[in-house]
C-alpha cells in the first residue's frame, strides 16, 4: 500500500498490531499515517527515510545523551512524594519532569529534532506551542545552535502564557500569532504548516507532541522515551523492581505520556493511565477530551481521534489548560485507549486547580496546570498501601502563576 494512500474506510479498528512503534506506513493500528500537501511530501518523505538510521547512529546518540546530561540537566528525579503518599494511601513518586531546562519534558525533544535538523542541513526552525512550554525549548536549542526559530502560539495563549512568550523573545525568536479560530494550539498548529508548505525547502518543522504525519509521532515518542527508561533504572535502585504499579500522566498531544509510558507499554502488570482535559465538563461543550468524546478523523496529516460534530467538523476545544486545549490526541494514544492497553479519564479545571494548590502545600511543589491534570486523576483511581505510582510531573507552574492567583483558595 502507498505511502500517501488515503484510508477511506480507517482500516480495521480491530488491528492493533504492535503496540508501542507504527508500521512502515506510520500506523498504529489503525490510526496515523502521512496525510498531507503534496508540496510537503519531499520533507516528509526525507525525515521518513532517514530519521531512524540518524536516531540509531553512535554520532547522534553521543551528542544527544551528552546535552540531556549536560544541558537540560538529565537525569531528572524520581522523587518519593510523602505527604502525598500518605494522603492516599500508597507510594507515590514524582518523575520530576519540571527540573529539566526551560521548565519541562520539551527539550528532550527539541534537543534530538535540533541534532536531527543540523543532519539534515535544515537552517531554518519553526514551531507551534500552547503553554509555551515547547517554544521556549525550540527557541532555546536554536540559540544554542544559531538557527533562525519562528513560533506560531495562538493570540489567547500569547496573552495567557504571558512569562513564555517574553522567555521566547529573550532568546531571539520570533513568536507569530495565530488569529483563526479560537486561537489555541490547533490554530498554531495550522499556521505552522501553512509556513513548511511555504517553505518546504530549509525549513524543518519541530512539532512538540506525538502528533501529526508520520514519522513525528514515533520520532517524538522515541526522544521523549528517556523519561520512562530513567523510570525503570531509578525505580531499581529504590524499590528493587523496574515497574511501578501504574504510571500517570496528562494528555493533550500525549508527548509526556508517550515517553513516561513508552518502556511500560509492552509490561502488560503495569497500568497506564492517561489524564484528559474535560474543561467544564465532558458533556459542557466546553471540554478538550478528546478520548472521552472522540471519533476517527484526519487533523495536521495524521488519522486519530477528533472531537467533532455530526458533520465531521473539528469542533474547538477548551481547558484552562493552553497545553491541553487541543481537539485531537496523538496516534498512540487513540491505539492504547481503542485497545484497551491504557485507560484515559477526563479531568476537569476545578479538579486540576484542586489538585495543583494540594502538591504546592504537601510538597512545596507548584506543578504546570497540564501536570496537575495527572494529580487530579489519585483522586478518581484508589490505590493500595504497597502499591507503586508514578506520577509524570511534565512541567512547572511558574508560566501559570496568573491563573492560580485567581482561583487562590
Amino acid at each position: 500500500m502507498s505511502y500517501f494512500t488515503e484510508k477511506q474506510d480507517f482500516r480495521n479498528l480491530k488491528n492493533f498490531g504492535n503496540l508501542t512503534s507504527p508500521d512502515p506506513d506510520g500506523f498504529y493500528g489503525p490510526f496515523g499515517g502521512a496525510f498531507i500537501p503534496e508540496m510537503l511530501h519531499p520533507n516528509v518523505e526525507e525525515l521518513r527515510n532517514c530519521y531512524l538510521d540518524i536516531l540509531e547512529s553512535a554520532d547522534f546518540q553521543a551528542e544527544f545523551r551528552a546535552l540531556l546530561r549536560d544541558y537540560a540537566g538529565r537525569a531528572t528525579p524520581l522523587y518519593h512524594a510523602k505527604r502525598l503518599s500518605e494522603r492516599y494511601g500508597t507510594k507515590i513518586y514524582l518523575k520530576r519532569e519540571d527540573l529539566c531546562h526551560t521548565g519541562a519534558h520539551k527539550i528532550n525533544n527539541t534537543i534530538g529534532q535540533i541534532l536531527l535538523a543540523q543532519r539534515l542541513g535544515k537552517r531554518r526552525i519553526i514551531a507551534e506551542t500552547g503553554a509555551g512550554q515547547h517554544g521556549v525549548a525550540t527557541a532555546t536549542v536554536c540559540a544554542l545552535m544559531g538557527l533562525k526559530c519562528i513560533v506560531y502560539m495562538g493570540a489567547l495563549d500569547i496573552e495567557r502564557q504571558a512569562p513564555n512568550v517574553a522567555r521566547m523573545r529573550m532568546l531571539g525568536a520570533t513568536v507569530v500569532p495565530a488569529l483563526s479560530g479560537n486561537q489555541t494550539l490547533k490554530d498554531a498548529t495550522n499556521e505552522a504548516i501553512r509556513d513548511w508548505i511555504c517553505n518546504p525547502v530549509d525549513t524543518h518543522y519541530i512539532i512538540g507532541s506525538v502528533v501529526g504525519p508520520h514519522p513525528y509521532p514515533d520520532l517524538v515518542a522515541r526522544l521523549q522515551s528517556v523519561i520512562s527508561e530513567e523510570i525503570r533504572a531509578q525505580l531499581l535502585e529504590k524499590e528493587g523492581v523496574t515497574n511501578p504499579t501504574a504510571v500517570i500522566a496528562c494528555v493533550g498531544g500525549g508527548s509526556n505520556a508517550a515517553g513516561a509510558f513508552y518502556h511500560f507499554i509492552e509490561e502488560k502488570s503495569v497500568r497506564l493511565i492517561g489524564a484528559e482535559a474535560a474543561g467544564l465538563g465532558v458533556n459542557t461543550g466546553e471540554t478538550a477530551a478528546t478520548i472521552a468524546l472522540g471519533k476517527p478523523g484526519i487533523l495536521h496529516g495524521s488519522l486519530s481521534m477528533l472531537i467533532q460534530n455530526s458533520d465531521g467538523q473539528v469542533t474547538e476545544p477548551y481547558s484552562i489548560s493552553a497545553g491541553l486545549d487541543y481537539p485531537g490526541v496523538g496516534p498512540l494514544h487513540a491505539q492504547l485507549a481503542a485497545s484497551g492497553r491504557a485507560s484515559y479519564l477526563p479531568v476537569t479545571d476545578d479538579e486540576a486547580l484542586a489538585a495543583a494548590f494540594q502538591l504546592a502545600r504537601l510538597e512545596g511543589i507548584i506543578p504546570a496546570l497540564e501536570s496537575a491534570h495527572a494529580l487530579a486523576v489519585l483522586e478518581k483511581i484508589g490505590f493500595k498501601q504497597n502499591e507503586v505510582v508514578v506520577v509524570c510531573l511534565s512541567g512547572r507552574g511558574d508560566k501559570d502563576l496568573g491563573t492560580y492567583t485567581k482561583h487562590l483558595p
